[in-house]
């Protein structure tokens, strides 16, 4: 079977199973080990997390964000983190829902000790997700 040296792959675990999903990665990782180099579209975040932290080859793989075809950001995931947040606060009023990223939890912590009302408030650890909305204004639908 041929062995390219770049392999392009458009949304390729849509609709799989979880175990299928999983068994997929391990293939895409073993090739990228064995120096193929891996350009993955998906609307997956976890998906794009997992796998740029876990390339085979020893180095983190580069991600790309685009809204209507065009790259807005190309970085390292920690890149990614370490400009926009590694914490993000969750707040919630009526309807709207706010989002504020802070370097650590534990500004995010002291931000939220500081609101005098609490209700409907959360502080986690950002992800990919939270960086591509901040980033494009709005969730992929």
């Amino acid at each position: 079977m041929h062995e390219p040296t770049i392999l392009f792959l458009d949304e390729p675990t849509v609709g799989l199973n979880t175990q299928t999903r999983r068994r997929f990665w391990e293939i895409i990782q073993n090739l990228n080990h064995n120096g193929m180099t891996i350009l993955l579209t998906t609307h997956y975040m976890e998906e794009v997390e997992f796998l740029c932290n876990r390339s085979g080859n020893g180095k983190p793989g580069r991600i790309g964000i685009m809204e209507t075809g065009k790259l807005i950001e190309l970085r390292l995931l920690r890149d990614f983190r370490e400009r926009y947040g590694k914490a993000i606060a969750v707040t919630q009023k009526g309807d709207r829902i706010d989002y504020q990223f802070f370097a650590d939890s534990d500004a995010a912590n002291f931000y939220l000790e500081s609101l005098a009302d609490k209700t409907g408030v959360m502080v986690r650890n950002s992800n990919l997700e939270d960086i591509f909305v901040r980033l494009t204004g709005h969730q992929l639908n």
